[in-house]
């Protein structure tokens, strides 16, 4: 099969509009305690930090696009009364992917490491899970949103499978307590929720490379999210979860191989489709040497 040689628009660039569109929205129509100068504090220290690294790991050029949807996803999720922590948040959150990385391969999702961090660190932050409420048309516009990022980034498996898992979870413990089927219905329509779903856990870059992996590791974050949720009675189960399972990715790419993802060439990673990624990889620029050490530092 011959690959596809057209211009392929970035998907981050509708991930950056979708994050936007939220900041927008839980700043004009929800009123979040979130103020502008803050937002701007936050994104100029994810930017500045992005610049900062890619100087000092000698990359070939600064990827502001990366850096931006984790200062968005921060203005959105992170709530605190000190700027300081705000712009802090941010700088661990880019940080976290030129230092905490394996093989190439940041293991943590940026915007998840910073704020799970941020709350072990400190108590004047906080997430608030159920900020978004359950709004059906908020609910619907996040889902419509994200369902365009993650098909423009191949990732729509890994989101679809820990709906599926958290949803089996829900109403798998509703069964056993004796519970009405509305009380999962009501949990699942949650904005929160949507946003962790297809904004966070479907990050291309930290997920593993094979459909059956990120299978396997939606379902154990699901699985975790439950334990601390139900079992440990903790707020947030969905970001401790993912910060903590994030660990066994490169354990699930050693059993399950697969290609790498790049954005250049977002394929869903299946082995079937190395002819595909390596007619276009052979196509592509050899990379620097400062760059083939560090992988692309995006999303």
């Amino acid at each position: 099969m011959t690959p596809h040689t057209g211009t392929r628009l970035d998907p981050r660039y509708w991930q950056i509009l979708a994050l936007s569109c939220l900041v927008l929205y839980s700043l004009f129509w929800f009123h979040f305690a979130t103020s502008l100068v803050q937002v701007a504090l936050t994104l100029g220290m994810a930017l500045a930090t992005q610049y900062i690294c890619t100087k000092i790991w000698h990359l070939p050029s600064f990827d502001s696009k990366s850096a931006l949807i984790s200062g968005l996803g921060l203005c959105f999720l992170l709530r605190t009364n000190l700027p300081v922590l705000a712009a802090a948040t941010a700088v661990i959150a880019i940080a976290s992917k030129f230092l905490l990385r394996w093989k190439g391969k940041h293991v943590w999702n940026p915007t998840n490491f910073a704020l799970v961090a941020m709350l072990i660190l400190s108590d004047r932050v906080w997430v608030s899970p159920g900020q978004w409420g359950s709004v059906a048309f908020f609910c619907f516009l996040v889902g419509l949103l994200g369902g365009l990022v993650v098909n423009r980034s191949a990732r729509s498996d890994v989101t679809y499978a820990f709906l599926a898992s958290w949803a089996a979870v829900l109403f798998g413990r509703a069964l056993w307590l004796g519970q009405p089927m509305t009380i999962p219905l009501h949990q699942l329509q949650n904005g929160t929720l949507l946003i962790f779903a297809f904004h966070m856990i479907s990050d291309p870059k930290t997920t593993p490379d094979t459909r059956a992996g990120r299978v396997l590791f939606a379902a154990l974050v699901a699985l975790g999210a439950g334990f601390v949720q139900f079992v440990l009675y903790r707020t947030n189960g969905l970001l401790w979860s993912y910060a903590v399972l994030s660990v066994t990715v490169p354990f699930i790419d050693r059993i399950l191989p697969g290609v790498r993802f790049a954005w250049s060439r977002p394929v869903t990673g299946n082995p079937s489709q190395g002819v595909v990624h390596e007619t276009v990889r052979a196509a592509l620029p050899a990379p620097s040497p400062a760059s083939g050490r560090l992988g692309a530092a995006g999303r």
